[in-house]
């Protein structure tokens, strides 16, 4: 890992394989220029105690993004904390290398003033030797309202202002639970220091009217699901700030589904027909009930490309058979019978189901569209192949058994069929996107479960 590159560019291109991006990410060297970069803005405010890797993805030849958690010590406080960070590199002769931002500029200005920049004294850094920048939370300039709503105290008026038949906590804690430069954000909001409030709320923060969209359709799905949901209920918002950005949602008490399927047990196969019962519940939804988004099958292929396009320079036989899958795909689609587009979940998986003392749970409306529902039983499907795999466990085939043997009841035959082909797909673009760049079995596990769907398709090509 501590190869020692005479071109930094051979490993941002894909030209060093994996043994490149590995040493971006986890080479001493590389650790210790990342080090240096985070001493710069801390100076002696503040010292290093611990950095995470929580996340990469690889463009070749524009850019490698890494997340990290890294833990801070202040010195005027003694207090650590945990800081998220982002860490781009890209190549001397990529065309995509921003100049500074001007918005970043007075985000910084105001973090700062707001007392949410310590104990950095600057929440951005550049080595420009190393094509490599460095954005420090709640740092995003298209996300401009981060900065305010990560302010405990301009927390505390939001909320107030949100409902003012509850009142508010004095003080809230604010944690980050995922910062995603230019793409998502999402905080949590916990009452401080013994206050009493409506407990923990989560804050989904968009630059966009897709906040608004989603709380219209999260809150007309919930009343629809209140009425025909046979048992399945999803987490009603407790509020969206238009003028923020935000969409509140209460805390959820409960396992998501992902979790038991670690050890399955007698209850198992239960909850899976639950699951099957409640996507069927879901798809009833009228589509006249919410406004969708359309979504298509070109648009699903377009997403698989682009998220695996690294495999193709680390793993060049793996890349070329992603693309021989795609091309089936695309015949298979041509000659299935079709259905006209309905509700569509569109993220439909097992940490997204949570078993809790009321039933099955349901969270996150951000990707529902209009489209083919055999995508959500496709995508399902998919998930228990990768939590199966992901846990070692045998049976994966009983276990998509069950949760069809639930949803299956009513549905037409034909979408099942394409719910296989998604099956596959959707496999594809779940294996490149979840495996992690930075394991070690990185390699292994994308070439197997890449075959995997192969096998998926295989078996639909002879129906």
């Amino acid at each position: 890992m501590d190869v020692d590159f005479t071109d930094f560019n051979d490993a941002l291109w894909g030209d060093a394989g994996l043994t490149g991006v590995h040493w971006a990410l986890l080479s001493s060297r590389a650790r210790e220029m990342l080090a240096q970069m985070l001493a710069q803005p801390l100076g002696d405010t503040g010292s290093l105690e611990g950095c995470e890797l929580r996340r990469a993805k690889f463009k070749p030849g524009r850019k490698l993004s890494a997340y990290y958690d890294v833990t801070v010590r202040d010195a005027a406080t003694g207090e650590s904390t945990v800081r998220p960070i982002e860490v781009i590199w890209q190549p001397s002769d990529a065309d995509t290398r921003p100049e500074p931002s001007p918005e970043l500029a007075a985000m910084q200005a105001e973090a700062v003033e707001r007392g949410l920049a310590a104990p950095f004294d600057e929440l951005q850094t550049k080595a420009p030797e190393w094509g490599m920048r460095v954005q420090i939370s709640p740092l995003d300039a298209r996300f401009p309202q981060l900065v305010r709503v990560s302010d405990p105290s301009y927390v505390r008026d939001m909320l107030a202002g949100a409902n003012p038949a509850h009142p508010p906590a004095a003080r809230y804690r604010v944690t980050t639970i995922r910062y995603r430069p230019g793409q998502r954000h999402v905080l949590r909001y916990d009452p401080a220091d013994g206050s009493r409030g409506s407990g923990p709320l989560f804050a989904k923060i968009y630059n966009s009217d897709k906040g608004a969209r989603t709380f219209d359709v999260v809150t007309r799905a919930a009343d629809w699901l209140a009425a025909h949901g046979g048992g399945l209920t999803t987490v009603r918002p407790a509020a969206y700030i238009a003028d923020d950005g935000v969409v509140l949602y209460p805390l959820v008490s409960g396992t998501p589904l992902s979790a038991l399927l670690r050890a399955p047990d007698q209850q198992t196969a239960s909850r899976l027909r639950q699951a099957g019962a409640a996507l069927a519940a879901l798809h009833g939804t009228p589509t006249d009930v919410v406004e969708l988004q359309p979504h298509s099958f070109a648009k699903e292929i377009k997403g698989i490309v682009s998220a695996s396009e690294h495999v193709h320079p680390l793993l060049p036989a793996t890349g070329a058979l992603i693309d021989a899958l795609l091309d089936r795909a695309r015949a298979l689609h041509e000659r299935l019978p079709q259905e006209p587009p309905a509700f569509a979940y569109g993220d439909f998986k097992a940490d997204h189901l949570w078993v809790t003392p009321d039933g099955l749970t349901l969270i996150d409306f951000d990707t529902c569209y209009l489209f083919d529902p055999a995508i959500d039983v496709g995508k399902f499907l998919a998930d228990l192949q990768w939590w199966y795999n992901s846990y070692d466990q045998p049976g994966v085939e009983q276990a998509q058994k069950q949760f069809l043997a639930g949803y299956a009841p009513g549905a037409p035959a034909e979408r099942l069929l394409r719910a296989r082909l998604y099956e596959a797909l959707v496999l594809i673009k779940t294996t490149v996107r979840r495996v992690r760049l930075f394991d070690q079995d990185w390699t292994e596990r994308t070439e197997r479960l890449i075959r995997r769907a192969y096998a998926v398709l295989t078996q639909l090509d002879h129906v």
